[in-house]
């Protein structure tokens, strides 16, 4: 087996086969792996992206001939719930033929492939795109505590086993994705999945209170359907409107038109990637203190952080008089894709260089 040369890495990127990388419209998950892999590319790295085959990845290598769930959505009216199993079946044939070809493997999906990787030899990093406290995750370090994990924020850090934690990275995007905005739309923004975590009635609430407009944008829920009908329809008129899911080109417009970004949730939300990407924008951030929002906000820079709709309403005033050229700036000092992707790699060399030793230690004749 050839031993790692730490200064140039072969890596694997193994997806979810949800959607394909980066996704069209929502999915934040595979927009990271996107970002991620891309930026490796660039800093002259071998990466692959174990995907599916409708994902469109620009100077990647791609390894996959299925195709997501989403795919599959569009073009069959019932898609029985076992498809997600067959698409991994065939993503783990590719990892036990292909894999040995890396360096690393990093995962991010379901939990398929960490027998794979475990009994390939080869290092495997795994990034939890959601909570790691509930008992599937904690089922899973204990079933394979070799896997590194590369916590997403210190509020999750906390869910790993110190044993099982490589560290933490913050994810980030490109500078030059989003251009900072002008806020001149007056408006506040919702972007996120119509659900009972991300809280839209919190948004609608604020915007009520605070006498301003609300545009929301973010797909139905799929695992909580009737949300939408049930808390969010009864509210859109005039003043609050719902437009839909949207791309990159169409969060330019809206987020960098926004006055300020509401991230109500109600859970332990690990990162929070529109936050960033509200920056990017130069838009402020009213977010609530939950899971990461107080690592990713720096109060009274690029947002405030709050804990209850009547104190965000108190001081709506306050956040969309943020200076938006300071919130862009302290966007490309922190949550940068090219910080990103050099935290990692650094994470991925002391696994490889730890191994490397091993290698040369046990090919070693015994004195």
């Amino acid at each position: 087996m050839r031993t790692t040369n730490v200064c140039h890495v072969r890596i694997a990127h193994i997806a979810p086969v949800i959607h394909p990388v980066p996704p069209a419209t929502y999915g934040g998950t595979e927009r990271v792996i996107a970002d991620l892999a891309t930026e490796q590319v660039a800093a002259g790295h071998e990466v692959a992206v174990f995907a599916p085959a409708d994902s469109m990845l620009a100077g990647v290598k791609q390894i996959g001939t299925y195709h997501s769930l989403t795919w599959h959505k569009a073009r069959h009216d019932d898609v029985p719930p076992g498809v997600p199993a067959e698409l991994e079946a065939c993503q783990l044939r590719d990892v036990l033929t292909r894999g040995s070809e890396f360096d690393v493997l990093h995962l991010h999906g379901s939990a398929h492939a960490s027998a794979a990787a475990e009994q390939l030899g080869i290092p495997a990093f795994r990034t939890i795109h959601w909570r790691a406290d509930e008992l599937d995750h904690r089922e899973h370090f204990r079933a394979f505590p070799g896997e590194r994990v590369i916590a997403i924020s210190e509020s999750q850090a906390r869910s790993v086993p110190a044993g099982s934690l490589a560290g933490v990275v913050h994810h980030g995007i490109p500078a030059d994705r989003y251009r900072q905005g002008s806020g001149s739309g007056s408006y506040l923004a919702f972007l996120g999945r119509m659900t009972d975590q991300k809280r839209p009635d919190r948004a609608i609430e604020l915007a009520r209170l605070a006498g301003r407009d609300l545009q929301l944008a973010g797909p139905v829920d799929p695992g909580n359907p009737d949300y939408f009908d049930r808390v969010v329809a009864p509210s859109l008129g005039e003043r609050i409107r719902h437009v839909g899911s949207i791309d990159d080109q169409g969060k330019q417009a809206f987020l960098g038109e926004a006055a300020a970004l509401v991230f109500p949730i109600d859970w332990p939300e690990p990162f929070g990637l529109v936050m960033i990407e509200a920056m990017a924008c130069g838009t402020p951030v009213i977010g609530w203190r939950q899971g990461s929002v107080t690592e990713v906000v720096d109060e009274g820079v690029t947002g405030i952080v709050v804990d209850s709709v009547e104190e965000a309403a108190a001081r709506v005033g306050e956040v969309i008089t943020l200076n938006r050229s300071t919130i862009r700036a302290r966007f490309e000092e922190r949550f940068s894709a090219g910080r990103m992707a050099e935290q990692t790699l650094a994470l991925y060399r002391e696994a490889c260089s730890s191994r490397s030793s091993r290698l040369s230690s046990a090919r070693s004749p015994s004195p």
